[in-house]
């Protein structure tokens, strides 16, 4: 049975992470990939998909981007170059296609764990699960009620407009995935309906400047978990409504509106070809025109601090989103809609950790990505983890260097022997 003192799971930007991280405390480690370097990057993505963040903004442990176009957005594929130069710069001991089936805890007075694998059978001291949080589509129940003759798909598998069937297609969620689909479809020339929930408006630059700029520079994105009044709440909050697009444009729903993009409710109810929505969508667009024009304030407030005001652009506020009356039933059929996609968000997925480590959504259970302190178990990458960053490629570094300072304490303290 090989051994070692530290086992990663995922080899994406969150175990790279904390391989860089194990190794400045000289903590031997493995990392498991179930394919190559950044396998969800290079099979999980849309074609025309960029990152949300500007390149100046992908930054891991002694590494950042150096390239000529520091305000662009990375396709996918680069930032599957991007993470696989840096596995080789840190010389990342990383077993690829090797699919974890099992992990749970020794038994006989061993601390630590055994990682079963299609082909070993490892012994860890400690375990990190990076497999981030989008490794499985968060399709409601609803959907099975939906005839066989209507196509659905996730975001994971969606690739192009020419992928689909001939016809409408309806949108379901309006946070990141669900705006920028939304958008391509509608673009292609489909007749395109969004289905709008909860959402986080913002623009793509505000007086001149990156919209992450401005979170970066307020310090937002650096919010702590243990600083927020319900971390539950701030866990569950929408993705950001933006796009990485070489023009820097926005895209909200009033812009959607204007390109022809109907917009409906929340989906209550599927009979048949019939799709039942709430009726909430001109009230949670008031919500989000607030939540923004607050966020607003807030830069402003920092550049009046900062001195630089006369720097940056003057002050704006985006029109409000005028959201029109929306449909309560849509005959899928009737209209000619032959394709759903379900862009509701994800969940992780663990069906090999057989461990009681679960609340009642089926999330694991954690305190700032420390699961199991007392044996040495930990997660990455998760929704506001230790900061608000934590899902976005920035936040990987200040989590795991964190977390791996918790995992050298625990292999100091905690014997092999117990």
């Amino acid at each position: 049975m090989p051994y070692t003192p530290a086992l990663i799971i995922g080899a994406g930007q969150c175990g790279l992470a904390m391989s860089r991280s194990l190794t400045e405390r000289k903590i031997d480690h493995v990392i498991l990939e179930r394919g190559d370097v950044a396998n969800s990057w290079r099979t999980e993505r849309w074609d025309s998909l960029r990152l949300l963040t500007p390149n100046w903004q992908t930054r891991l442990p002694d590494w950042q981007y150096t390239g000529t176009d520091p305000d662009g957005y990375m396709s996918a594929g680069e930032l599957v170059g991007y993470l696989g130069e840096y596995a080789d710069k840190i010389d990342a001991p990383i077993h690829t296609n090797t699919s974890v089936r099992s992990v749970r805890r020794m038994g006989g007075g061993f601390a630590g764990w055994e990682v079963r694998t299609d082909d070993d059978l490892w012994f860890a001291r400690t375990v990190v699960i990076a497999t981030g949080a989008c490794s499985t589509p968060d399709i409601p129940d609803v959907a099975a009620a939906l005839p066989d003759h209507i196509d659905q798909l996730s975001p994971i598998h969606y690739r192009n407009p020419a992928q689909l069937a001939p016809g409408g297609v309806l949108v379901v969620g309006a946070s990141a995935s669900g705006t920028q689909l939304a958008d391509e479809l509608r673009r292609a020339g489909r007749d395109v309906t969004l289905a709008v929930s909860r959402h986080v408006r913002l623009p793509r630059t505000y007086r001149g400047m990156d919209i992450q700029w401005w979170l970066d520079t307020t310090g937002i994105l650096d919010t702590r978990y243990d600083e927020v009044a319900d971390i539950e709440r701030a866990r569950r909050a929408p993705s950001l409504q933006i796009v990485g697009t070489p023009d820097q444009r926005s895209v909200d729903l009033g812009l959607l509106q204007h390109q022809g993009v109907r917009l409906a409710g929340r989906v209550t109810d599927i009979d048949g070809t019939d799709v039942r929505f709430d009726d909430l969508v001109a009230e949670r667009c008031a919500h989000a025109d607030d939540k923004l024009s607050r966020l607003l304030d807030r830069c402003d407030a920092v550049a009046h601090q900062c001195g630089i005001e006369d720097e940056l652009e003057p002050p704006y506020r985006p029109a409000r989103v005028d959201a029109p009356a929306t449909p309560a039933t849509i005959d899928l059929d009737a209209e000619g809609i032959s394709t759903v996609i379900w862009a509701t968000g994800f969940r992780p997925n663990y069906p090999w950790l057989q461990e009681r480590v679960f609340d009642e959504r089926g999330e694991i259970r954690h305190d700032g990505g420390v699961i199991d302190a007392e044996h040495g178990l930990y997660a990455l990458g998760l929704p506001f983890l230790r900061r608000r960053k934590s899902t976005f490629i920035d936040g990987a570094g200040a989590d795991a260097a964190d977390l791996a300072d918790h995992l050298s304490n625990h292999l100091d303290r905690v014997p092999l022997v117990v």
